[in-house]
Order: structure tokens, then sequence, then C-alpha cells
């Protein structure tokens, strides 16, 4: 099993805060940026728009300039968690002359409304999460449906990503991957969901709380094998970062003889491809069909399908063993 050691220290923007290392990460100078912004940002002619705006998901340095001066500007700014807004802004050095309105899962159906209308009478919002882009995972969704149905601006301001990081990070193949969110905590629903994913050949990405890992680690383990290759992504970009890369059986392992802490992305790799069999081994069970009623070219193109194999080179198997 792999396990990279930890970097060397980063500034922290989540909690545990430190003090000195976001007394370190400079404000941009948003005199620099402000026409820039102005131009690809706030709308033209006064009319509203929304901005998706991507925060760190725990270095504070990896804010961007156009998210400073978006903060900054806004007309309103929505946050998943005031609190740490405000700390955000602090550690960055920016004042926030909009108004800020609290905007989560258990308000939004209620808020979305009025926001909307505060952007289609000319209003920029900007929208931000506890750490990376609103929407994935997190608050948006609702008010992003919302804004298109009634024909409203929506925008991004691009930035820090939990998923594209974990995944980069993992070892595991990029070129093709999906993203699965939180399983469901109850073990039938889980191992619904996993059995779901049973033949899925992408890169995996899921999210899961600390304490929930090693049933997680466990039921993965039980639906996709011991053996499957996959990876534990802890603290992405902050001071305690850890990548631990092995088998299913190998991460359960290391769960199980660790605390664990700190926001978690697992990455699993994809179902490898199944090799196809010989079409002799596979006569018997179109004979079967056969023999229910079954004319021979349906048999043989399903089983065909199932095990990988020619139909072409299975149905003369079939005709050769007659």
């Amino acid at each position: 099993m792999d396990h990279e050691p930890s970097p060397s220290p980063l500034p922290p923007l989540d909690p545990p805060f430190d003090g000195d290392a976001a007394a370190a990460v400079p404000a941009p100078d948003s005199a620099s940026v402000s026409a820039a912004v102005s131009a690809s940002v706030l709308a033209p002619g006064g009319s509203g728009r929304i901005v998706l705006a991507a925060t760190p998901i725990g270095n504070a340095g990896d804010a961007s300039a156009r998210l400073v001066e978006l903060l900054a500007t806004a007309d309103i700014v929505a946050a998943e968690d005031t609190r740490r807004l405000h700390r955000l802004v602090q550690n960055l050095g920016v004042t926030v002359a909009g108004r800020i309105i609290s905007y989560h899962e258990h308000n939004e159906a209620a808020k979305t409304a009025d926001l909307l209308d505060q952007v289609r009478s000319g209003k920029t919002l900007v929208m931000v999460t506890d750490a990376g882009m609103p929407s994935v995972s997190d608050p948006g969704f609702r008010l992003v449906e919302g804004a298109v149905a009634a024909g409203l601006t929506v925008t991004a301001a691009p930035g820090p990503s939990a998923v594209l990081t974990a995944l980069a990070l993992s070892g595991l193949p990029t070129d093709r991957f999906c993203f699965e969110g939180f399983l469901p905590r109850k073990a039938g629903e889980r191992s619904s969901r996993l059995a779901d994913l049973d033949a899925e050949r992408r890169t995996m990405v899921f999210f899961e709380a600390p304490h929930r890992l090693e049933p997680m680690l466990r039921a993965l383990r039980e639906s996709f094998g011991a053996d499957r290759r996959a990876a534990v992504c802890r603290e992405l970009t902050k001071t305690y970062e850890e990548v631990i890369r092995g088998t299913l059986r190998e991460l359960l392992e290391w769960a199980e003889s660790n605390e664990v802490r700190g926001e978690i992305a697992v990455v699993v790799g994809g179902a490898p491809e199944r090799e196809p069999g010989r079409p002799e081994d596979h006569v018997a069970a179109v004979n079967g069909l056969i023999a229910q009623g079954i004319r021979l070219k349906e048999p043989v193109s399903g089983v065909a399908d199932d095990a990988l194999l020619s139909k072409r080179e299975l149905y003369a198997a079939v005709l050769a063993a007659r």
C-alpha cells in the first residue's frame, strides 16, 4: 500500500484556523483586476446575473483574484454558512459591501424565489459554499435551475474542486470518471447503490464523513472485491494533506487501525474489462433457450452479448455441435 507522507505545511482555511498562516496570504490587488471582472462577470447595462464562485477547499492561497473582486463588489452574497464566509473574507482581507444572506439545503426552497427576483431586478448575486464549486454536492442547483427556467443569466468563477483534486492525486485513470457524491447511510440502500455500480468501468469519486469511512470501505470491498484499486484522499490542500493508495483490502485495514479525521474523498478504480469466453462454452445455454421454443437467432444474440462473444462465431459453434 502506498502511503504518501504529508507535504510541507500549507496555510489552512477551514478550522482549525491558523491566524499566522492567514496573515501570510496576501490579498490580491483588487484595483488590478477590477476592470477585467467588470467586463467578464458583472452584467452589462445593469441586468442582473448569478455567479457561482468556487472557494478554496482548504488552502486560502487557492482563492482567485476574481473571487476576491466578486466578494467585494457583488450586490448580494449568498453563502452556505455565513460564519465560514466571514472567516474566508477575513483571511483574504476583503470587505463585503453587499448584503450577505444564508442559503443552504434547509432554506433554499424558501429563499430561491426572492433571490431570483433580486437578480431579475438587476442585482449581481454571488453564490458561495463552504468549499469548492456551488451546486456540486452543495447548495446552488435549485438556484441555477430556477434561473435557467426564468431565462436569467448564470455564469461561474471557477476554481478549486475536491472532486478533480482527489481524482488527479489518486493515481487511478482520469480519462473517464464519474462523481457519486455521498453513498446512502443505511446499509441496504448503500448496497443497492453499489450493486448499480458493479459494472461501472469509469473511475468513481465519492465523498464520505470520517466516522463513516470504515463501513463505507467495507461495503466497497464486499461489492467490488478486495483487490480493486482505490485511494483515500484526506484534508486536500490543507496542512495535513494525506493520500493513501492501495487495494480496498489495504485501505480498510488502514482505516480500522487509524483514527481518521478531516474532509475525505474516496476514489475507486472502475471495473476491469471482462475477458470474452469461448463460443463452444456457451452452446448449451443457447440450446437451452431453443428448447423453450425460442428461434435460434434470438438466444445466439442474447448469449453472445452477455459473454462478449461474436454472434457469428457462436452461431457457427451451435451449428457445429448439432
